[in-house]
């Protein structure tokens, strides 16, 4: 794979070239996964001019592999388990329902953060484009496009920078759309796609929310 970005925010302003049909759409809404998803996320809402909010998932990372992911849980009570990865590891049930009991008191603790006492957006009906920094096992994606189906949206667009090609064609059987800059096979870990892969941190994310919200209140 030779296509590097910037930074999320330059993968961004790429990212929204590819969904360019969806500029000015009165129905659609971009969903931003917390917390790399965000700056990139932020960037496409410009482009398109479109509302942008948050939607809390978390992996479920392998004890000592945490890169590994053996699933992932998303808001409403949604958890996706990458049967493969717990058949070749022979993971404990004891040791999911550990992780997972750990990853939910995060998610919590970043809803509180993020959100506070506002309320998630109302998305029955609409198109939503959920959009992260780039998606390689596909697990935390796959939580939030089952989240989202409970919600009754009428469409699912999943959007990133870069995409394995394993996860590209699951996706694309998961969703209504798959968009992305890049599909690599040769795919190691979003980490090797960016110049500039530093952490996104909580305040980055309600700063960046922050702007976004005044700048296209109505």
């Amino acid at each position: 794979m030779t296509t590097k970005f910037l930074d999320r925010g330059e993968a961004g302003q790429r990212l929204a070239q590819e969904l360019i049909a969806y500029r000015d759409r009165t129905d659609v809404l971009i969903l931003a996964l917390p917390r790399g998803g965000v700056p990139v996320a932020a960037q496409v809402a410009r482009i398109l001019r479109v509302p942008m909010d948050l939607f809390m998932v978390r992996k479920l990372g392998l004890p000592g592999q945490t890169e590994l992911a053996m699933g992932a849980i998303a808001t409403g009570g949604i958890r996706v388990l990458n049967g493969p990865v717990l058949n070749a590891m022979a993971v404990p049930e004891a040791i999911i329902e550990s992780v997972t009991l750990e990853e939910q008191r995060e998610l919590e603790r970043r809803e509180r953060a993020y959100r506070g006492d506002r309320p998630l957006p109302e998305v029955e009906g609409k198109t939503v484009i959920v959009v992260d920094d780039g998606v390689a096992t596909g697990s935390t994606m796959s939580a939030a496009v089952a989240a989202l189906r409970q919600l009754q949206v009428a469409r699912i667009v999943v959007a990133a920078p870069v995409i394995a090609l394993s996860s590209f064609y699951n996706l694309r059987r998961e969703a209504d759309e798959v968009a992305a800059v890049v599909v690599s096979e040769q795919f190691y870990g979003i980490g090797q796609c960016y110049e500039d892969f530093s952490q996104t941190d909580d305040a980055e994310v309600r700063q960046l929310l922050s702007e976004f919200t005044i700048q296209h209140r109505p």
